[in-house]
């Protein structure tokens, strides 16, 4: 396998287009990269903005593959990967699905069997390249395999590998739907903003500012957050009574309540589209 491999995209829609833009940004030849979608209008764009291939034609891209990228909404995938099982199983190439809820057997199944698989569970701050994303391979992925998936993925962001399927559950809990739980936050802050008197656009700015500014802080720190957490909430002061009050509401236990069942969510997802394979 050379050292950029051909990646085929199955699907080119936002989350698509953001990873391909970070790979070609990141030097990964804009010629080694397919993209199949049935909309014209998005293949050209691609085409125009990243200079990459484009195609209609889903056996195409993935008999001149070595990656293929699955890319569409879960509700559609069984139709989009059973066609292709013959192409998959002569090219052998290796999948890489982005779509929540789908287990590897199902996609396994659909392509044919015996294929190299792995899940990936990236979340939509991918779209502006700081994604987390959570990577878990069956068996037939090599070690070669992980390190080139790891490199494509890091394209958009940080990658974490987890030991089991039920891994990415967790992963969905936590990185997943958590840009939901951070949005609702800085929402609720900016409504409570409104509320005293502040007009939306300067609270929005503020607020926006604010928490890119802790994020920063707590990624370059050497300490962890809830250290970071105590170093601002000086004792008797304005802090303290803003956090005595969400500890006062139950604002832990709620937190645990809601990735619980997030992590509920996508384990039923998960049995749903094994039920209909």
């Amino acid at each position: 396998m050379s050292a950029s491999p051909t990646l085929a995209f199955i699907g080119a829609g936002n989350m698509a287009g953001s990873i391909i833009g970070g790979l070609v940004k990141n030097g990964w030849p804009a010629t080694n990269i397919i993209a199949s979608e049935p909309s014209p209008e998005k293949i050209q764009q691609l085409s125009e903005e990243l200079g990459i291939q484009t195609t209609s034609d889903n056996d195409h891209a993935v008999l001149n593959a070595d990656i293929v990228i699955l890319a569409v909404k879960p509700q559609i995938m069984q139709v989009v990967v059973e066609p292709l099982a013959a192409s998959f199983q002569k090219s052998r190439p290796l999948l890489v699905s982005v779509a929540a809820g789908i287990p590897e057997a199902s996609l396994n199944e659909w392509a044919g069997g015996d294929m190299p698989v792995v899940r990936c569970m990236p979340n939509t701050p991918a779209l502006m390249q700081l994604g987390v994303s959570g990577l878990y391979a069956n068996s037939q992925v090599t070690d070669e395999q992980k390190a080139l998936t790891e490199k494509v993925m890091n394209a958009v962001g940080i990658t974490l590998w987890v030991d089991t399927e039920e891994g990415i559950d967790d992963v969905i809990a936590v990185a997943g739907s958590a840009p939901a739980y951070f949005f609702l936050l800085m929402e609720s802050i900016i409504e409570a903003g409104e509320k005293m008197g502040v007009d939306k656009e300067t609270a929005t700015r503020m607020v926006t500012q604010t928490a890119l500014g802790a994020a920063a802080m707590a990624k370059e720190s050497d300490v962890d957050v809830a250290e970071l957490r105590r170093r601002v909430t000086s004792p008797g002061g304005t802090t303290e009574q803003a956090i005595l009050t969400f500890e006062k509401g139950g604002m832990r236990t709620l937190v645990d309540d809601a990735m619980s069942a997030c992590k509920k969510r996508a384990k039923m997802m998960a049995e749903e589209y094994s039920a209909n394979n």
